[in-house]
């Protein structure tokens, strides 16, 4: 079950949007992948716990845990039954709303009053009370959100970097921003962790991925003309880049699986 919920309209500018996951993973450990996309995760999950390879051993991860910008997979692991609920951010508001240092970790673990909130929301999905879960993350991420000021350059950056799909050059998103690409550049870094053109390509590959795995038959030489890549060369060593496969590879991929999931994208995919 993958479900996901839009924000209240008071954290539309620093939250894209709320999601709920439960899946049963069977006895035996087992793996999934997490591909990368332009946003931060904040993963609460519950049950039977979940980690991450680490120095030839599984590291257990603490709930929550940050999923920050990737720009290759990650693969967790876990196994029996697995519940999340999850908190996709703009990568330029994530730690200014949880008053954190920005950083390029890949699986940020991170000491923060946040983590008190598990317990209430491990009681109501004990009791299957998602909605009631949900509702006391919007809550929580409420009351951050009217504790700072988000900065509105960076957020007209973003409104004009997601309108393009990651295609507009830096020059014209800084101009949206009402901003020199200079201080544009330094305040994106210092919010975020990552360049404009980092975050950009992110983008620009998750809306690929979004096509062929909604639609496994796109032409891709089409995505990559109507993307803004250079040819469909480009296209392809930017998604590998990002996702280890090429995109035929993926789209051959989501074809099969088609009749097992919904329309709805899930980031994760397990081996």
């Amino acid at each position: 079950m993958h479900q996901e919920f839009e924000p209240p309209e008071e954290l539309r500018d620093a939250i894209k949007c709320f999601w709920y996951d439960s899946r049963d993973f069977g006895e035996l450990q087992s793996s999934f992948e997490v591909l990368p996309d332009g946003y931060a995760e904040i993963i609460f999950h519950f049950g039977s716990g979940c980690s991450i390879s680490y120095n030839e051993g599984l590291q257990p991860l603490p709930s929550p845990f940050m999923v920050g910008l990737l720009n290759q997979p990650v693969i967790f692991y876990t196994k029996n039954r697995l519940e999340i609920i999850g908190i996709r951010c703009f990568p330029w508001t994530v730690f200014d709303l949880l008053g954190l240092p920005s950083g390029k970790d890949r699986v940020h673990i991170f000491e923060h009053p946040i983590a008190q909130l598990h317990s209430t929301l491990n009681k109501w999905i004990e009791a299957g009370k998602i909605d009631e879960a949900l509702a006391g993350v919007k809550q929580y991420f409420l009351h951050a959100r009217s504790q700072i000021a988000v900065d509105s350059m960076l957020f007209k950056a973003g409104v004009a970097m997601t309108k393009a799909n990651g295609s507009m050059p830096v020059s014209l998103v800084a101009a949206a921003a009402h901003a020199t690409v200079r201080t544009l550049e330094r305040n994106f870094k210092q919010s975020s962790g990552y360049t404009v053109k980092d975050v950009s390509g992110l983008m620009r590959f998750e809306k690929v991925r979004n096509q062929l795995w909604l639609h496994p038959d796109s032409n891709i030489a089409g995505l990559a003309h109507e993307l803004g890549y250079t040819d469909q060369s480009h296209l392809s060593r930017e998604f590998k880049r990002y996702s280890g496969t090429t995109p035929a590879a993926f789209a051959r991929k989501a074809k099969k699986a088609q009749q097992a999931v919904s329309n709805d994208f899930v980031a994760f995919i397990q081996d």
